[in-house]
């Protein structure tokens, strides 16, 4: 009888405990390190985002993040937001066309330069 009292009265720490910690990983077009600065520092800055890292070269970024405070669509979307294309949201024109000149992605030219 008593260890399922005391079970009964420990559960709920058990609930409150749990990991709500997810990890993801997805493509986000970029070119170089200033795509990269822009990438980790905006969305470490998002609450709910507790790792951000971004490879320049295979475009792949890796999140730690915590699904209570914020979803991964949110995530592509502030991205794209951002002006950088993920795997699933295309930036909005407006955002892409405000980055710097090195940084344009869909320019083949530009593409080539950072080679």
């Amino acid at each position: 009888m008593r260890r399922y009292i005391l079970i009964i009265l420990f559960m709920p720490f058990m609930v409150i405990g749990q990991n709500t910690s997810a990890k993801a990983s997805f493509k986000v077009d970029g070119v170089c390190g200033m795509c990269k600065v822009r990438i980790e520092t905006s969305t470490i800055k998002l609450k709910g985002v507790k790792s951000s890292k971004w490879n320049v070269n295979t475009g792949q970024i890796s999140l730690i993040f915590n699904e209570k405070k914020i979803k991964l669509k949110d995530i592509h979307q502030f991205i794209a937001d951002l002006g950088h294309d993920t795997d699933k949201i295309k930036a909005p024109d407006l955002a892409y066309n405000s980055l710097d000149a090195c940084c344009k992605y869909r320019d083949p030219a530009v593409v080539m330069d950072h080679q």
